[in-house]
């Protein structure tokens, strides 16, 4: 259905449509917190590549509370987890009075995993590792961004990104690590075609106005968004507020895990509701998803659909998925019945095996906290892995 236009605008032709996803910078405190939690787990696997670790962490005004539950080597104590959420909270850029890395109280409350959790999980003898939890986790793809991702989410990253660079660089000093964006953009026959409206707010210094923002953030904005997209002046939206001085967990208490759908995809495809950060790459929550992701990843760009959409599910101590569903939309090339099975004989669905095939058990996760799991590029270190395209010709080779 399209939505109704706002008052005083015009309403969108029949077969066009709005559609909005935000991001949320890595100086949000919910994404604090994911940050903390993601070093905690490459801090562990760092020290024990099969390390279990499942944490979360709090943060309010120069508080910061990491509680979890972990099995792994002694040598992580609770001072390294300490030293490490400093490090990442300094990373991010906070030497605010509210909020500074040095400062801040940090309660670190970890214990370790669950007998009767670990009994499950764990291979022995003739039985295989099984799920770290029950679950359903969702893939997709799309042709709307060359990195096949849903094109409000894109941009809406792309956005902060730009000025987290801008200000880790020096460029603009005058902006703090807290913002958020909020992207609109208009469909036409399913395809996007510019920006109806765009929506940024950023923490900033004292000295600076509304106008003194917007005039920084509208280069960063126009230069990430396709030529000829950017909104008019009217629906360009710069600290609605008026003022962003107060921010970060200071100014609102974070959690680990409140972003999922900045995490994933906007909100143009279903999410499972695991979710990522904190957690070692048994817990499904997460490989699962990323499995999923690579999956519908190849097969959007073996030029197999247009769009993909990958269901997958498990329960806890169970080493097979229960089950694995495709839906192409309509766009598809291949019966999806066919296609499930090319999938199953291409890639071992089992947690063992997808962290195999994707080499997981490695410190590559507090990289992934801001700024979306997905649509990233591949890295030489393994970060990333479920972005690469290495099935798509045998994907071919396999669908004729």
């Amino acid at each position: 259905m399209v939505p109704p236009a706002p008052e005083g605008d015009v309403a969108l032709p029949r077969g066009s449509y709005l559609f909005t996803s935000e991001s949320v910078a890595e100086g949000h405190p919910d994404k604090v917190c994911d940050r903390i939690s993601d070093a905690i787990v490459d801090l562990y696997l760092t020290a024990e590549p099969q390390a279990r670790v499942a944490v979360e962490t709090l943060c309010t005004t120069n508080r910061v509370v990491i509680a979890g539950e972990v099995r792994g080597p002694r040598s992580v104590t609770a001072a390294r987890i300490e030293e490490t959420a400093r490090a990442a909270i300094r990373s991010i850029g906070y030497e605010q009075a509210g909020f500074h890395w040095r400062e801040a109280r940090v309660e670190v409350l970890v214990h370790e995993q669950s007998s009767d959790i670990a009994q499950g999980v764990d291979a022995s003898g003739n039985k295989d590792e099984g799920a770290g939890d029950q679950g359903i986790m969702f893939g997709y793809a799309c042709r709307e961004t060359p990195v096949l991702m849903p094109a409000p989410l894109h941009y809406a990253h792309a956005i902060l990104r730009s000025l987290a660079e801008a200000r880790h660089s020096g460029a603009e000093p005058g902006l703090g690590p807290d913002a958020k964006s909020q992207v609109t953009l208009t469909y036409r026959d399913g395809k996007p075609v510019g920006a109806a409206s765009v929506v940024v707010s950023t923490q900033h210094v004292e000295s600076l106005s509304q106008e003194d923002v917007r005039a920084i953030v509208r280069p960063h904005v126009i230069n990430v968004l396709p030529q000829g997209w950017m909104c008019d002046e009217a629906h360009f939206y710069v600290n609605p507020t008026g003022r962003f001085v107060i921010g970060g967990p200071d100014g609102d208490c974070g959690l680990t895990g409140r972003k999922i759908i900045v995490d994933t995809y906007g909100g143009a495809a279903p999410h499972g509701g695991g979710a990522f950060s904190g957690k070692d790459p048994t817990k499904v929550d997460r490989s699962a998803a990323y499995v999923a992701r690579y999956l519908a990843k190849n097969v959007v760009a073996a030029d197999l659909a247009d769009r993909c959409t990958i269901q997958l599910a498990y329960a806890i101590g169970v080493s097979e998925p229960l089950a694995l569903y495709i839906e192409t939309h309509g766009t598809g090339r291949v019966d999806e019945d066919r296609l499930a099975k090319l999938l199953r004989e291409l890639v071992d669905l089992r947690p063992r095996g997808i962290r195999t095939a994707l080499g997981l058990n490695r410190p590559i996760y507090a990289r992934t906290a801001a700024y979306g799991h997905f649509g990233r590029e591949p890295e030489p270190d393994g970060g990333f892995s479920w972005e690469r395209l290495d099935l798509v010709e045998a994907l071919r080779s396999a669908a004729g």
